[in-house]
């Protein structure tokens, strides 16, 4: 209570102790979860900051992938490095999540664990298996966890291919394993054994209006250093200058690429008396090169010889009775008496291919007891040899 414009000594009070609790929190800073330790315990500011670099490379990447698998807009925003020991792992993620461990098999010699919400799997493999995300499965089984599999799968080995090229060398993984860990299970959620403390990189995950979450990846410290170590640690000058051109590789427009393929035919030219003087033609007019139709050529008789020499070349001879699509909800259904439905109608003829390129077609007859093909329409000679570029 005030009285006469002055503070009772309650009040004042009061007021001291509002200070000096916000005075001990801006000291002591409380982080998001208590089981993530000091970074800065662990790795210097540049392997912070390396290893956040690589993360956006690799899984800016991935979000590609998972947007064309999911034909959904996937937006992953700036990692955030954190360090956490085994023994918190359990805390760290007590909600029910999914872990998919990668192994590298070439080019490094490490794991790492992806984690994502179960609600997230539920999605991404809602849509992997033909729905539209908006009703995942509220527990996951094999199959969903299958889906979702492929889908990190395909993820990761974009993601190693981007690493390949930052690297400046080959990296690959070995298809990734999956586990669902529930919140009253015993299962640990890292089944990499002999590492106490993990780097942890995390992203905020969107998929379209579907998924607004967290995707994080546990790398064990040493495998972390390592990966910082061979980026930074270059021992020639030469592989320096290699990595350094693969990162401007990755971030350079597809124009640039344009124009350094154009720079790299330029020298080709000075060995050609045609080009010589090419200063005084860079006004010359470009046109179209016309050719002679393929109906209109001739065979001399040495040219028929070099033809016969290449009359003993075997060549895969394949009859296509038709196609389809389906998703993969459907091809896991499939059994023994199930019943595929092409895209050809009954009676139509059936596509001959020479080494895969389309030259005749025909319909299907029976020579004692195996099945043969009747030639009825064969395409056209100057079509068959357009078809060969």
């Amino acid at each position: 209570m005030m009285s006469d414009g002055m503070l009772s000594q309650d009040e004042i009070d009061a007021l001291l102790k509002i200070g000096a609790e916000e005075d001990e929190e801006t000291e002591n800073p409380s982080n998001s979860t208590d089981t993530e330790e000091d970074v800065h315990d662990y790795l210097s500011s540049i392997e912070v900051d390396t290893l956040g670099e690589i993360g956006n490379i690799s899984f800016g990447s991935s979000a590609t992938t998972l947007s064309t698998l999911l034909n959904q807009k996937v937006d992953i925003t700036t990692p955030k490095v954190a360090i956490i020991k085994k023994s918190n792992i359990e805390n760290e993620f007590e909600f029910e999540h999914v872990s998919i461990q990668v192994n590298y098999v070439e080019g490094f010699s490490g794991q790492n664990v992806l984690v994502i919400k179960s609600e997230d799997a539920a999605v991404i493999s809602d849509i992997m298996l033909g729905g539209d995300g908006t009703a995942p499965a509220e527990a996951l089984n094999d199959i969903h966890l299958s889906a979702v599999q492929e889908a990190m799968n395909q993820m990761m080995g974009s993601a190693a291919t981007s690493m390949s090229t930052v690297f400046g060398k080959r990296v690959d993984i070995s298809p990734p394993s999956i586990n669902l860990v529930n919140t009253d299970s015993d299962d640990d959620i890292s089944v990499i054994k002999d590492e106490l403390v993990f780097v942890k990189v995390s992203f905020q995950l969107k998929v379209g209006n579907l998924i607004d979450s967290n995707i994080m990846q546990l790398i064990p410290i040493s495998f972390a250093k390592q990966l910082v170590d061979q980026l930074l640690n270059v021992p020639e000058e030469n592989d320096l200058d290699e990595v350094a051109a693969s990162i401007e590789q990755l971030e350079k427009p597809k124009t640039e690429q344009l124009k350094q393929n154009t720079e790299q035919i330029e020298p080709a030219k000075s060995s050609n008396p045609q080009y010589l003087g090419d200063a005084n033609h860079k006004n010359a007019s470009i046109e179209q090169a016309d050719f002679s139709p393929f109906d209109q050529v001739e065979l001399n008789k040495n040219e028929q010889r070099n033809l016969d020499m290449l009359l003993d070349i075997p060549l895969k001879v394949t009859v296509e009775l038709g196609r389809t699509k389906r998703t993969i909800r459907d091809i896991l259904d499939l059994s023994a008496g199930s019943v595929i439905e092409l895209d050809k109608l009954a009676g139509e003829p059936v596509d001959i291919f020479v080494n895969e390129k389309l030259i005749a077609q025909g319909e299907v007859v029976v020579i004692d007891e195996n099945f043969g093909v009747r030639v009825t329409d064969v395409i056209s000679q100057s079509a068959r040899l357009m078809k060969l570029k």
